[in-house]
């Protein structure tokens, strides 16, 4: 109900653009114009509830002051407003520094947004104006040579709840896991194993520094060795069938924990894609003659190269060496081929801060294949540093002396664990605070806004039956609960955008600044009163502002307790 509101504003504000335009030199409105006509949330409230800075963006085409220009377009707003059918949607527009017009909503608008989000409740704030298509998000992705790291943990996070805000503004979003389940890094494993195995039986063994050090390793070696039926077996088998039986136990059983550890994270995928299958369909070798066929492929010093440099690349890539082999490039772009062949329309791939400069070679390698580079975002996730008592933990991932996402849970739990990681922007290191996290009190971020929706529904349960009929949201007239529902006002806007920067960290923000406005409010007003009807209206406020809290802890794959 509340896009509709914001749909009209923008059509009337386009009108007001094209009708300015129309009466200037240029005669008409340039369509890049327009689709700058966005409507957003002030810092300030004594800005107003929404603002728009078209006016800023026409000055030079105009060649006008902006001032004038915005002092134009609201002369106009002002008449189609008038002459449109149903109700004013705003009360005042003002024109404040250099041309910013911020629009004041009439007191209807806000007693609808109420309504909406009442009737609506879980629906509320969804809508099919931030995006269309399937779009695929690739997230995680981590070797299985491990149990996932705070790295991964954080990437986790963000990948889902980056999953459920896509998914509620319009996006058909489809979450995969790419399984690195062949290459080097899988035939060190398989050897780690096999060394301790034969440490395990006795024999002196001299353990490369380049294998896996964590004791997991020793642990799936004494695994083997007690079931005498798996060690007769492998003590039976020749170098070469050893090696691939080991790599592909030892894949399996971290993928299990992997898998294990992804479940009571909350995060789930709905396809696991397998690397090693990629390579035995022949998909590769397909990409590669595709690429052949189009002059981006050459041969030079007895390898072969991908002409990634038409396409802005620094410098040529290599996708076969040498002696035969593939680099880690040449499936990758098989892969993104297959996504694009699946029918994804857009590509969104979460990565470490390692992967950096790989960004440049697969958007050449996108475009090499007949997409739009800009059919695909690559979003990198800064690492996370734990802190226990102001300290960093130490953390040594070769050696495999890291704190795993199982041991993160454990001790703060899947709410506290997700919150924190989306607690800063994705670009930013993010430093998490144990002992905060643990802390039940407003100190805590997690606790702070779960606790308002846990509060509001106290009150909820408290009250009379019956006491909510019939409310009149036209009795809201306190300042604080004004506030509120400016806040919830917000709540639309900050979800579209959470999609459009492809980050929920806002969202994390909203939810913290909606539980502060509800405790300021509660702080200062009963809900229930002797007032009949002002009881009604405050109970039929909070009991939107919970609805508002339990969508967005909900977006961001937190619970939303009904009493803590």
């Amino acid at each position: 109900m509340f896009h509709e509101v914001e749909k009209q504003l923008l059509s009337l504000l386009k009108r007001s653009v094209t009708a300015v335009c129309g009466v200037s030199s240029l005669g008409h409105t340039p369509e890049h114009i327009l689709d700058a006509v966005i409507l957003e949330i002030p810092k300030e409230k004594s800005f107003g509830d929404l603002s728009c800075s078209i006016a800023m963006k026409l000055s030079a085409s105009l060649r006008r002051k902006p001032h004038d220009i915005a002092a134009a377009i609201v002369e106009k707003l002002k008449v189609l407003s008038r002459e449109a059918a149903g109700p004013a949607l705003f009360k005042d527009i003002e024109i404040k520094g250099s041309g910013f017009i911020n629009i004041f909503l009439a007191d209807q608008v806000y007693q609808d947004l109420l309504r909406s989000v009442n009737e609506e409740k879980e629906n509320f704030g969804k809508t099919e104006e931030g995006g269309s298509g399937r779009l695929l998000l690739e997230f995680v992705s981590a070797n299985p040579t491990g149990a996932l790291s705070i790295a991964h943990a954080r990437q986790a996070a963000v990948g889902d709840a980056l999953a459920n805000v896509l998914g509620a503004v319009g996006y058909e979003v489809t979450r995969e896991y790419y399984l690195n389940d062949e290459g080097n890094q899988i035939r060190i494993l398989g050897r780690s194993i096999w060394l301790r195995y034969c440490e395990q039986k006795g024999e002196t063994i001299d353990f490369p520094e380049d294998h896996y050090q964590g004791d997991y390793i020793g642990e799936l070696a004494a695994e083997l060795l007690a079931d005498t039926a798996m060690r007769r077996k492998i003590d039976g088998m020749s170098g070469e069938v050893r090696d691939s039986f080991l790599m592909e136990y030892g894949t399996q059983r971290i993928l299990a924990v992997i898998r294990r550890e992804l479940d009571d994270f909350g995060v789930s995928f709905d396809v696991w894609y397998s690397q090693k299958v990629l390579g035995a369909s022949g998909k590769v070798e397909e990409a590669l003659k595709e690429l052949e066929a189009k002059g981006y492929i050459y041969g030079s010093e007895g390898a072969v190269w991908f002409k990634s440099t038409a396409f802005g690349d620094d410098k040529d890539r290599v996708v076969r060496k040498s002696d035969g082999a593939y680099t880690y490039l040449t499936p990758d772009i098989a892969y993104h081929k297959d996504k694009f062949q699946r029918g994804f329309a857009h590509l969104v791939n979460i990565w470490g801060p390692d992967h950096h400069g790989y960004i440049p070679r697969m958007k050449a390698a996108i475009q090499a294949l007949g997409h739009d580079k800009e059919a695909m975002d690559v979003i990198i996730v800064q690492l996370a540093t734990l802190f226990r008592g102001g300290v960093p933990v130490p953390m040594s991932t070769r050696k495999g002396q890291y704190v795993t996402l199982t041991e993160l849970l454990e001790e703060v739990g899947r709410d506290a664990g997700r919150f924190f990681f989306l607690m800063r922007k994705t670009d930013s290191h993010l430093d998490f605070d144990l002992e905060l996290a643990k802390k039940q009190t407003s100190e805590n971020p997690v606790y702070y806004v779960q606790y308002a929706h846990a509060r509001i529904s106290g009150i909820l349960n408290s009250a009379p039956q019956g006491a909510a009929a019939q409310p009149d949201p036209a009795l809201l007239r306190q300042e604080e609960e004004k506030d509120l529902m400016r806040v919830i006002l917000e709540y639309p806007f900050c979800l579209l955008v959470c999609a459009k920067q492809l980050d929920p960290y806002s969202l994390t923000v909203y939810l913290q600044s909606l539980a502060s406005s509800f405790h300021r409010f509660y702080d200062r007003h009963k809900v229930l009163s002797d007032d009949a009807a002002l009881t009604a209206a405050r109970l039929y406020l909070i009991r939107a502002v919970k609805i508002v809290l339990a969508n967005g802890l909900k977006m961001l794959g937190v619970t939303a307790p009904e009493r803590m």
